[in-house]
């Protein structure tokens, strides 16, 4: 998104095959932006920050909420309609949460009743705002960042606990001008950005279930290379640590604003726990993959205040609940998490598993299967490839070896 809007070409390596990145580029090129694909290289001839031209037909974020929330912020201070759409579960996410503040902003946006997809945007001149987010949530925050750009003056945004801060870091990449104060970021308008070359970590959170893999098999170990550590988005390891994991950095450094290294990890038996407060904010999407590792702890694993996992690409809470229990598992669920017992309660076996069409879902039920005693069926896997389209490929070949 920032490559579109600065001026002159950025080259970005190590792209994701993801269908959820693919549709952020496909997007920009409706909006008029040159866009070279080889392989994981991407090259984008920068328009400009007024540069997008109107798209004749819908945009199409697909399954990505990342994708329709911050390219709200950004189709809100052009000067033109645009009409943002996406799949059936991503017209069933909430888009109120980035339309208040982007209207406080002087957006005109229009969406089905609740506050739904599809959105229509009326580009107009936006004015600063000083907001407070009331939930946590990188993607708002991110949002309002973006439309601050179009903003005359200083847009500021404060969180109520840090959040993932990867806008910030590739803003600052690019050459936005950015203030930091406790928990509030302040973004200067009309930035002039600056076409850049850059490498992507590998994404820590689909690191994370071969992780989690390694811990459920015995004699399992496994290393990552060039992994993302962003300390916003590196809380799961800290979990995983406290529950009795083994997982070790091999090597930390800086690439672009980012910390990059080698994580490696190992089989040991986990004592489990609970996990809750401010931190569940970074390990959002992570949870998944904890969640199933209950069952082979020894005390279990108890998540609060993560009610944000049932407006997720599913209700994250129930279908977890669901299926660990179709394996075998005793589970409560909580209104904001859940209670997945431990080693005591027996041993998991394989089952027909529904992951409503959720990547991280059918991900997820993989990893548990590698445990289970028997034949697990994970019925609409392919929809993994949302976020990790190889994924069923590399799980088979780290499992044979």
């Amino acid at each position: 998104m920032l490559a579109a809007l600065a001026e002159g070409p950025s080259e970005i390596a190590h792209f994701s095959a993801a269908a959820d990145c693919r549709s952020t580029l496909d997007c920009f090129s409706r909006l008029g932006v040159k866009i070279d694909i080889q392989g994981d290289l991407v090259r984008i001839a920068g328009a400009g920050l007024d540069g997008l031209r109107k798209s004749r037909r819908t945009l199409d974020a697909g399954n990505s909420g990342t994708t329709m929330r911050l390219l709200t912020g950004i189709l809100a201070g052009q000067g033109f309609r645009s009409t943002l759409d996406g799949d059936s579960s991503l017209r069933r996410r909430p888009m109120r949460r980035v339309m208040d503040p982007l209207m406080q902003m002087g957006a005109r946006i229009h969406a089905q009743e609740g506050g739904f997809a599809p959105l229509k945007i009326d580009g107009a001149k936006l004015a600063r705002i000083d907001y407070a987010l009331p939930v946590p949530s990188a993607q708002v925050k991110s949002t309002v960042l973006l439309a601050g750009m179009f903003a005359d003056g200083v847009t500021s945004v404060t969180e109520p606990v840090r959040t993932r801060d990867h806008t910030e870091l590739a803003l600052a990449e690019f050459g936005a001008e950015l203030d930091h104060e406790g928990r509030t970021i302040r973004i200067h308008g009309h930035p002039r950005l600056k076409g850049r070359s850059l490498a992507v970590p590998g994404d820590l959170s689909s690191a994370v279930f071969f992780l989690v893999a390694a811990m459920v098999l015995p004699e399992s170990n496994v290393v990552i290379q060039n992994v993302g550590l962003n300390p916003t988005r590196s809380a799961v390891l800290d979990v995983l640590g406290s529950m009795g994991a083994p997982v070790n950095f091999v090597s930390i450094r800086g690439e672009h604003g980012e910390l990059v290294g080698d994580v490696s990890a190992r089989h040991e038996m986990l004592k489990g726990g609970t996990i809750e407060g401010d931190v569940i904010a970074q390990l959002i999407d992570e949870l998944p993959a904890i969640a199933v590792l209950g069952p082979y702890t020894e005390q279990g694993i108890e998540i609060r205040n993560a009610a944000e996992l049932r407006v997720k690409e599913s209700d994250r809470i129930a279908v977890l609940g669901e299926n660990l229990r179709r394996m075998g598992a005793q589970v409560d669920e909580l209104p904001d998490g859940l209670r997945v017992a431990g080693r005591s309660a027996g041993r998991l076996h394989g089952a027909e598993i529904e992951p409503h069409g959720d990547h991280r879902m059918a991900m997820a039920f993989a990893i548990a299967a590698l445990g289970a005693e028997g034949e697990t069926l994970i019925h609409g896997a392919e929809c993994a490839a949302v976020s990790y389209p190889d994924f069923f490929p590399t799980l088979e070949r780290l499992v044979e070896r």
